[in-house]
């Protein structure tokens, strides 16, 4: 049985959200990605500094992670990127249905 998750991932801007997203829809590694500004506030190199980004909540499967991870490594401007993978308890029939079918299979 599939388990579906959740992936964040904020990136500098939207270009590089756009290239991230394309990459990953067309790869099947996502259905839908959101995308969100944001601005963040982090801890780096020892000082606390703020960003104005684009956050992606993208909807995919627990063992793609690695090949998303793989394909944004390959693609992102940060020197450390934080992607994340939330599993997700519980999905409608009607979007699980979706995403099995939009999702590459092992």
């Amino acid at each position: 049985m599939s388990q579906f998750c959740q992936v964040w991932l904020t990136c500098g801007d939207a270009d590089e959200a756009s290239k991230i997203v394309n990459t990953l829809l067309a790869k099947h590694l996502v259905a839908c990605v959101k995308q969100v500004p944001i601005t963040a506030d982090f801890r780096w190199q020892g000082k606390i500094d703020k960003s104005n980004e684009v956050l992606l909540v993208m909807d995919s499967r627990l063992d793609l992670f690695e090949d998303i991870e793989k394909e944004v490594a390959r693609i992102h401007s940060y020197e450390t990127f934080v992607l994340q993978a939330i599993p997700v308890a519980k999905v409608s029939q009607g979007a699980k249905t979706w995403l099995e079918k939009e999702l590459i299979r092992e």
